[in-house]
């Protein structure tokens, strides 16, 4: 405001000198007024230039200042805000290293995954190609029966039942109708057996595997009446009275999961009808529990059979101690019969023969005095069970 207080002032001296002449040339004559009218248009032509000057120089002197003093406001802001970023800077370039590392790392794991998935597609094509493999292997009734029957001896050896399970091999019953060959026989404890067969019919669960989805509804019904048709034909087997002493019933053996419970599924009364045919639907995790129990029954045996052993050694046991405590009771006697005869023998010889003989050194003829002899005090200890050190 100070500095343009000046411009104000030299404004209003024009304004004032342009109103003098402009009253003056109203006076004068039309002459008068033209060259009043000159008079004052170099007047205020020469006002209004030397106002632009000092109004330019005044305002170039307060836009220098203005210029100076917003040139080092301008600085420090800078300097501020420079101040209050660099932490940020440091910060977002940190976050850059940081994403980089991560970016890296996620290509290296991406490249590894990728690598696994790979590795786990080829996997999953050798693995169907190995059960297409398997599928039509198992199509052979001869090959689909050994398949079965390793599977039965896997089971068994799960279970720990190797020792107590005798194989096709080993059992074989010939009837009226011809050879009855089990595929498994478990010895129970008492002497008793549970028979298993593991001839499972798996065709039509196989066909199922292979066919359409439309046909695999019909097929695995199929499968199900397949079992079911065995496990009638198991019941007609009666095995349970070929080998005896066993309980009524057989075990049919499925060698898969999937099988038992696909048939389980269309046809739900399967357990019940086998059932009623004795003859007890088995997959893998069924066996190997009624195998853990049967173990378990034999480990109860032989706990039984341990403790009865441990009691007959015990009687005998003792029975020796006691004819041992006999034999040293007679050792005892005879120590007393013993110190009772050194003792007579002791008094006689000091009563009749040492007095004698001590007689000899009374008259000179020996120079040694004999010793005396002196009776045994000390009885041997009795055997007594009530009597401690």
């Amino acid at each position: 405001m100070t500095g343009l207080a000046p411009l104000l002032a030299a404004l209003l001296l024009g304004a004032l000198v342009g109103a003098a002449i402009t009253w003056l040339a109203m006076r004068a004559g039309a002459a008068e007024r033209d060259r009043a009218r000159d008079a004052f248009a170099a007047l205020s032509a020469e006002a209004l230039r030397r106002n632009n000057e000092s109004f330019l120089q005044l305002a170039g002197t307060k836009l220098g200042e203005l210029h100076q003093t917003a040139t080092v406001d301008l600085e420090a802001r800078r300097r501020a805000v420079d101040d209050l970023v660099r932490p940020l800077r440091d910060s977002l370039a940190r976050v850059d290293g940081a994403l980089r590392e991560v970016e890296l790392a996620r290509t290296g794991a991406y490249a590894a995954l990728l690598e696994q998935v790979k590795a786990m597609s080829e996997a999953q094509h050798r693995l169907h190609a190995e059960t297409g493999n398997l599928v039509k292997a198992l199509r052979a009734p001869n090959v689909r029966g050994r398949w079965g029957e390793i599977q039965l001896r896997r089971v068994v050896e799960m279970a720990g039942m190797m020792e107590y399970c005798d194989f096709e091999e080993q059992a074989a019953v010939t009837t009226a109708e011809g050879q009855l060959r089990p595929d498994l026989v478990v010895r129970l404890p008492g002497g008793k057996t549970v028979v298993v067969d593991a001839k499972a019919p798996l065709a039509a669960y196989l066909d199922a595997l292979d066919g359409a989805d439309a046909d695999r509804e019909p097929r695995l019904r199929a499968h199900a009446r397949q079992v079911r048709d065995h496990i009638l034909r198991l019941g007609s087997k009666a095995y349970w009275s070929q080998f005896q002493p066993a309980p009524d019933f057989v075990v049919m053996f499925l060698p898969g999961e999937t099988f038992f419970s696909a048939a389980c599924e269309h046809d739900p009364s399967l357990i019940e009808f086998g059932v009623s045919q004795q003859v007890i639907p088995a997959s893998p995790t069924t066996l190997i529990s009624l195998l853990r129990a049967v173990a378990y029954g034999w480990r109860q045996e032989h706990v039984a059979r341990n403790a009865q052993e441990i009691s007959e050694l015990g009687r005998q046991l003792y029975d020796r101690l006691g004819t041992m405590a006999g034999h040293f009771e007679d050792v005892r006697r005879g120590l007393d019969r013993a110190v009772e005869g050194y003792n007579r023998a002791i008094g006689s010889l000091e009563s009749r023969v040492l007095v004698s003989a001590r007689r000899f050194r009374d008259l000179g003829v020996v120079g040694d005095e004999l010793p005396i002899l002196q009776p045994v005090d000390q009885a041997p200890r009795a055997v007594s069970a009530g009597e401690s050190d």
